[in-house]
């Protein structure tokens, strides 16, 4: 969402005479609130950025003020907040052990900030007594770590977030 739409937003809020609204598209958190004279002075605007949502547009919360509506009171400049771009994930193939070394005394794997290429190594899954080497499969930057070591894991769960 840009500045352009932003305004165009408030000022519908504003001309619809909304008390509160609220929604979340693509990673990215838009709350508006007008201030009402008996209420404790709230921020009327908070953005803040969560991890990656799914594509649709969900309107959480549209609340119309009760009629006659008074004069709107200044709407305060929006706090932008940078919204992070979505990570690549690598899951778990197997249920099992996670491992972020390949013994306890090893260096771990890869940490976050390393660069990956499509054959490294990130981490050992241990399952049934097999040790199960995973490779990244994809090329980039690690963000995130989603596991601790030693931790059991399941089919399909997130183990690194990898930025491209």
């Amino acid at each position: 969402m840009n500045l352009k739409e932003l305004r165009e937003l408030i000022e519908l809020v504003s001309e619809k005479g909304i008390a509160e609204f609220e929604m979340e598209r693509q990673g990215f958190r838009l709350r508006i609130c007008r201030n009402k004279p008996s209420e404790q002075p709230v921020a009327p605007l908070l953005v803040q950025a969560h991890a990656p949502l799914p594509q649709d547009l969900a309107v959480l919360a549209a609340t119309p003020t009760p009629a006659p509506v008074a004069p709107l009171a200044p709407v305060a400049p929006a706090i932008a907040v940078p919204v992070e771009e979505p990570l690549n994930i690598i899951k778990s193939p197997i249920v099992g052990t996670f491992y972020r070394a390949p013994s306890p005394q090893a260096e771990v794997f890869v940490k976050v900030g390393d660069r990956v290429e499509n054959d490294t190594v990130v981490c050992i899954i241990e399952a049934m007594k097999l040790m199960n080497e995973i490779q990244a499969e994809m090329s980039g930057i690690v963000a995130k770590i989603y596991v601790e070591n030693g931790q059991p894991v399941e089919y399909g769960q997130p183990l690194f977030g990898i930025r491209s």
